[in-house]
Order: structure tokens, then sequence, then C-alpha cells
């Protein structure tokens, strides 16, 4: 299930950080890992290949403008681990040269303001290089934080840098009652929130502020400010479990940042999503509000001038997949350090799609953003002064498209983008058109059979017109049969759209023989909020008949032969509903991180906003402080809303636990692989478990696997490779004769 709509870049950032090796956590033995030498005979895309590929991220460009600094990062199967280092290149991508070949991983590396310098984390600490054109020069580290720096950001003028640490968070070990005990493991605590998608909250993360070190200096905790203060203490900044300096932004004047927080704890904020923008002045530690009350209010990012500031915000609170809006206001300052916030306005309004990623024009007269709009991801501009947004890539482009990292001056928009076809590259876009930058990944998809992709438009049960992404195996004969593989989506809110993943990697499916097949059910967040919200509080009902849809109308097709429905987390969810509805439809059923029994899963996860909301309490949610005892209007029980409770009357959540796929387990009859993660808090690895027990009662054929060191998604190489492994070959066994 998804956290949040505005996190998805964040998630990405996440898991390529996964993959990049700590000199605290490597072996000694660990050696540097290069690009892949891969060699395919056949043309056919396997899972070594694909996971081989290099994974491009983090691109910067230089103060002058006329390089471009980022990181690849590339695998070792044999290590299980993978390790990311740096590259150059100008910025219309001539001259690309490897700037390290480390053993250990590099990431978050930043150009100094004058060009001359490269500071980046390796290690857990923030160190600094010589620019020497195609190398970096010795680096010497400049930061000693104990537990380690997460990401880092100097300030424009280039007298501080503010950086992400962790302190102690309310959950309490042994060790807080003895220091003797520092051997013991355990947890424990009186409030909620405890565990967040894949960690105990012993430990939460914190930003500091610290003046630029000089020569022979080091950033050390003594010599930094806590953004939050004392009184802050328990609040997490950046918002966990996967926001990263994106929720701060630095004024122009390096004198104010803009941060995004949730100043809740405990029981509220397990129910709430009411995130709010934050002003601190560095100065005199000042910290105002801008009051907007709702939901997630994020990314704040300064205009150019400093005078205004702007920010994604959702409207209503404990609803993770509202529209995301963008918003503007005039900002400023008395001499004392008070903020002054005026003229706050919606650039979105009217507004179909989500905005995500904003980015300031260099004169301030416009923002740039993304959005996903009917299926494809694209890049917008809108003008402060007002009017609509105006869509900057072209409507024909089978891309996803990320927001710009930079603006040339001729208006050539530089980014990165990827598709079905291929992994993240970046590319120019000029005058709507993309020319590519980086040719990462060109030696191994050269190798490679071309697959084809469909935009087909599928009629739903009650009369809607369903975009459905069809891909066809290599050499595609119609007058031949294939297997088919239709995806059931996560979320339940998401996108199917010319992405590309490690993991559900649609381009590998149909490399190996399958017809796949993509339908944007309701519920997908790229076709305006009423398509997007109708999942909500029918979890049975709908989106489940779109599936069936698109199953039906492609078996129809005579090149269509068994077929099997695959998905993970809310798709999990969705296979186990299916299994115990679809009569013949499908052959066989993989479900990854599911959610089966719907009751023990609103006790066992974390994030109580999301139950509450989508099991259809929908307005009725949230924690009550002082409510004790049952209201008088039966509402409130032990301070906490019915919502979407399992002992909630509202009519919608009585259908929904009525309709849990644990208790269709009677009608299952079809093969079903189980797969899960043994520390995924998001879905609890038991649900996993509970179905493949219940399959087994049931005498169907079923497969068990759990990965008790992954989380909500599988990350170590070696773990990957056996995914897929078992993935393919549970789809073989039972639609290939």
């Amino acid at each position: 299930m998804n956290s949040r709509q505005f996190t998805i870049a964040a998630a990405a950032a996440f898991v390529i950080l996964q993959g990049c090796c700590n000199d605290k956590n490597m072996k000694t033995s660990a050696k540097y890992i290069g690009p892949s030498e891969i060699e395919i005979k056949d043309g056919r895309m396997t899972a070594e290949a694909m996971l081989s590929t290099g994974r491009i991220s983090d691109p910067q460009l230089s103060p002058d403008g006329k390089l471009i600094l980022y990181g690849i990062s590339y695998v070792s199967f044999e290590e299980n681990r993978s390790c990311r280092n740096l590259f150059v290149c100008n910025a219309d991508g001539s001259g690309n040269v490897q700037l390290t070949k480390e053993a250990s991983g590099i990431s978050n590396a930043r150009w100094s303001p004058d060009g001359k310098t490269v500071w980046f984390i390796q290690g857990g600490q923030i160190k600094k290089a010589p620019f020497k054109g195609d190398r970096l020069g010795k680096a010497v580290t400049v930061s000693d934080v104990p537990d380690g720096v997460g990401e880092f950001a100097s300030s424009p003028d280039g007298s501080r840098i503010m950086y992400s640490g962790t302190v102690r968070g309310s959950v309490e070990v042994p060790s807080d009652a003895d220091p003797a005990l520092d051997k013991a493991n355990a947890y424990a605590t009186e409030d909620l929130m405890y565990r967040h998608w894949d960690h105990w909250t012993d430990r939460i993360p914190h930003t500091f502020v610290a003046p630029l070190p000089g020569k022979g200096e080091k950033i050390t905790p003594a010599g930094s400010v806590d953004i939050l203060g004392e009184d802050g203490a328990k609040f997490e900044l950046p918002l966990e479990p996967f926001g990263g300096l994106e929720q701060l932004s630095w004024s122009p004047d390096g004198r104010h940042i803009a941060y995004a927080c949730k100043k809740l704890k405990g029981k509220e904020y397990a129910f709430s999503t009411d995130t709010e923008i934050y002003l601190f002045d560095i100065e005199s530690g000042r910290t105002d509000m801008i009051a907007m009350g709702g939901g997630y209010d994020t990314d704040p990012v300064w205009s150019p001038d400093g005078g205004r500031i702007a920010w994604l915000s959702m409207e209503r609170n404990g609803y993770e997949a509202d529209r995301t809006r963008l918003f503007v206001a005039e900002v400023s300052y008395s001499e004392e350090g008070a903020a002054a916030v005026s003229g706050i306005r919606e650039l979105s309004e009217g507004f179909k799609y989500n905005a995500a990623a904003p980015v300031w024009a260099a004169d301030g007269s416009s923002l740039y953003f993304n959005a996903l709009a009917e299926g494809l991801q694209a890049i917008y501009r809108v003008s402060v002064s007002g009017g609509a947004p105006v869509r900057l890539t072209d409507e024909d482009l089978w891309y996803d498209f990320d927001s710009p990292f930079a603006v040339l001056p001729d208006g050539t928009l530089l980014t990165s983008y990827c598709s079905m076809d291929f992994p993240t590259e970046l590319v120019a876009v000029k005058d709507g058109r993309p020319v590519r930058i980086t040719h990462e990944n060109d030696g191994i998809l050269s190798q490679l059979d071309e697959c084809r992709t469909e935009a087909r438009y599928i009629k739903t049960t009650d009369g809607k017109d369903m975009l459905t992404w069809v891909l066809y195996p290599p050499h595609f004969d119609s007058a031949k049969v294939y297997p088919a593989i239709e995806i059931c989506l996560g979320g339940p809110q998401g996108t199917l759209s010319q992405g590309w993943s490690y993991r559900w990697n649609y381009r590998l499916m149909a490399s190996q023989g399958y017809v796949v097949i993509l339908p944007n059910r309701r519920g997908t967040t790229a076709f305006g909020q009423e398509w997007c919200e109708q999942i909500s509080g029918d979890y049975p009902g709908q989106n489940m008949e779109d599936y069936l849809s698109a199953a039906r109308a492609l078996k129809a097709e005579p090149y269509i032969g068994k077929m099997a429905a695959c998905g993970a987390s809310y798709g999990g969810y969705s296979v186990y509903y299916l299994a115990g509805v679809h009569g013949d439809v499908y052959d066989c059923f993989i479900a990854h991180a599911g959610i089966f029994n719907e009751e023990h899963m609103y006790f066992t996860t974390e994030e109580m906003w999301f139950p509450n909301w989508d099991n259809g309490g929908l307005h009725e949610y949230g924690y009550v402080p002082g409510q004790q005892g049952a209201s008088g209007d039966g509402i409130v029980f032990g301070g906490i809303r019915q919502g979407g409770s399992p002992w909630s009357t509202l009519p919608k959540s009585v259908r929904h636990y009525a309709n849990s796929p644990h208790k269709l387990v009677q009608n299952w009859h079809t093969p079903i692989l189980c797969i899960h993660g043994g520390s995924d808090f998001r879905v609890p690895y038991d649900e996993g478990m509970a179905a493949f027990n219940a399959a087994q009662l049931m005498g169907v054929p079923s497969r068990l696997v759990v990965f008790p060191d992954e989380n909500h998604w599988i990350l170590k190489p070696q773990n990957a490779l056996y995914w897929h492994r078992e993935y393919f070959g549970w789809l073989s066994r039972w639609l290939i004769d």
C-alpha cells in the first residue's frame, strides 16, 4: 500500500540508496563494482540482464551551467550488493567521464558554489574532494556524526550546511533503563507508531544546521543546531518513512529554512496526515507556520528572490491520495525575524491531475512540475500570475518525465525519463521533444529483441473507457497462442504508466513469452480525482470488476491462452480477493506482500489513517485526545473515531470487512504463490503466511516464499534474482503446457 503520492520520487531515491554500499557495513574484501559485461545471445531479456543495468540518479548542474554531475549504481551478484560512483558530462551529454571508482558507495554529491569542489556522503559521513575535470582529487572527511549523516545541503551563500541525522525516538530500548543492558535487544512502548514500514522507531530523523567547516574543522552534533529544538524532540524531520531533504529548502539569502513537518506523535500521528510548512529563522531561532490545516503540505521551495514560497498541498486530513495541489504565497520578514505570509493561492486550480516536484523558473515568474496525466508523466509549467498549467512534453511521447533539475537560458529542460522499454536516462527537452544525454544501458538493451506496447481502451461494466497497456512478446505472431499476465496495481492509488521497475518489470515479463496486461482500474491517479477516489470504501467493488473486464476482453482474443493475475501490496489484496470470485478466468495467481485478512491488517499495520479512511470511513477518521468512553452518538470509542475500523457501523465499512479476502477462501481452487518480506511492517508478513495456510487447508496447489531480511520490497541483489526465478517458475508451471 502506498504511503503518499508525493513520496514517489523519494521512494525511488530510497530504493537506490538502499543499494549503495556503506563503509561501516561493508566487508573488508569488497571491491569496486563496475558496469556489467553480460552477453545476451538469443535476444531474450533475463532477470540477470535487467538487474545488471546501471541505475542513474541525482543529476546536478554545475554553477556555471556547463557540466552535469550524477551517479550510477552497478550490481554484483557475487558480493550481493550494489555500489554507486560518480560521473560527469557536458550539459549536452558529450565528454562523459567517470570521476570515481570506489568500493564504498557515494551518494548526495553536490557542487560547491564555485564549482571547484564536490561534496558527497560516503560511509555515513560528509566528504569533499577537489574537482579535477576528469577525476576527483583526494577526499577529506568534513563531518564527525556518530550515527551518520543521511543527506545534506549547503546554503546558497556557502556559509552553512544542513544535514539529516537521527535522535532517540519514543520507543524504549533496555539500555534506556539500565546502561549495563547494552547487549539486550527489545523494544517497549505505551503508544502507537512504534514501528514504521520496515524499522522500529527507537530512533527518528532530525535535521541540523552547522557552519560550513573551515580547514581542519569538522561538522559535529555539538556544533550543530537542531532545527526542531528541544520542544520538537519526538517529531520527525524529514518526514518518515521516505521523506528526504526535498522536504526542506534554503532561502536564497541562506538565513531561513522552509520545511514540512507533522508535529504530532503517537496515536495523533498514526491517525493524521496533517503536515504543515514551517519557516525557520536561523539567526533568531524563531519558527513560524503557514497554517493550512487539512492533509499533507510538503515540498516547499523558495523563489529565486526569496520573496515567495511554493509548496504542495492536500486538502483533507486522513486521506493520503487526495488531489495534490500547487500553492504559492508571499513571504516577508521583520528585523526580529518574524515571518509574514500573505497572498496564499492555488496555482493548480482547475487542474485535473496531481502536481509533483515543483521547481522555480530562474526569473521567478513561473514554476515547473510533473504530473501523471492519462497514464503518462509529463512536465508542466504554470505562471505565478495566473492561468492554467501548460504541458511542455508532447502528448505522443510514451515516456515518464521527471521535473527538470535545471533550465538552460534557451529554455531547454534538463531532466530524466524512463519507459517500459528502458531504465532512467538523462535527457534534454526542447520544444516538447527529448534528446538523450546519457546512453548508460545501450550496451545491454541493444542485445535484446524489442517488445511492442499498445495503449488499449477497454469498456468497463459501468460503461467507462479504461486505459490498459498491453505488451506483446518479441516477434509476436497473432496466429499463435500466448500465456498472459494481468498486473494488479498496488497502492491502491497509483498508476500503471511508462515506468521502469526492477521487480515488476513488464518488458522482462513480455520477453519470457507472455502478453502483459496493465489495466488502469478505478483508483489510479492519472485520470482525475473522481476515477481515483472511487476505490476508497469499495475495495471489493468496481475496481475488481475492472480487472475482470480487462481479463475477459483479452481472453477473447484468439492469441491469448492461459492467464495469471499477479500483484503486490494492494495488488496482493486484489489477487487474494479475485481468487475467491473469479470462477475460471485465471489459471494461477501470484501475490507479493498482499493483504489477506483486513481485520487483522487493521490491528497490525502502523499508518492508521490509511485503513481508517480507505476501509469505508472516509471523513469519519482520527484520534480524539482525551476522549476515553463512547460518545453519545456512538462514533468515538477509546479516543478513536470508528472510521473504517472493524467495529465500525458505517455501511461501507461493514461491507468492506464482510468481503475481506480471507472470508472467501472456501471458493479458492486456483494455484497460488504467496511471497512476503519478513521485515514488512506496512503489510506484516503473517498476512502472506495466513493466505498460504488457507490455500493449503483448502487443498489448493500453493507455495510460500518468505524473505526474512527484506521489507515491502526486495532490495538485495541475490534475493531479487531468486524472487524473479520463483515468479517465473510458478508462471511456467501453471501457464505453459
